[in-house]
């Protein structure tokens, strides 16, 4: 008897564990697109976050570069209160690299105007290209006199 009561408590367990683990299929595919769904929604969330990310850098970039068009549109006034002092000759050189950089401000400003963030790629190279000219720009101002000199 105990060797016939082993193998027929294991069969029943086995065959007890198969049918409780067992789903029907049905069950099995609502599951899955129970999860495909909720994976759908933390995209779409994350894409939406991300969207509202870029807007809120781009609207910081274009207030910090509208800031530091204005204090180029400043340093230009102050420029040309200085360059009104000098002699006629230097005065002349000095008018035209201050007429020179007066025009890559405006370029800048009209290029920060211009601008629709279509892509986030277009913004990326925007912003990088628009940067770079921002501080070449920067330089120059920094370097007007000492060039003079």
């Amino acid at each position: 008897m105990k060797k016939l009561f082993l193998p027929l408590a294991i069969a029943a367990f086995m065959a007890g564990t198969m049918l409780n683990g067992c789903q029907s299929s049905g069950k099995k595919v609502e599951n899955a697109e129970d999860k495909l769904q909720a994976a759908q929604n933390k995209v779409t969330e994350a894409a939406q976050d991300l969207d509202q990310a870029i807007r809120d850098s781009i609207q910081q970039f274009r207030k910090e570069a509208a800031e530091r068009i204005s204090d180029n549109e400043t340093r230009i006034a102050e420029f040309r209160v200085k360059i009104s002092k000098q002699s006629k000759e230097v005065r002349a050189r000095s008018e035209q690299k201050l007429a020179e950089l007066e025009q890559q401000n405006r370029e800048l400003k009209r290029q920060l105007g211009e601008f629709r963030e279509d892509t986030r790629d277009n913004w990326v190279t925007f912003r990088g290209n628009f940067k770079r000219d921002m501080d070449n720009l920067g330089h120059a101002f920094k370097n007007f006199w000492t060039k003079e000199k």
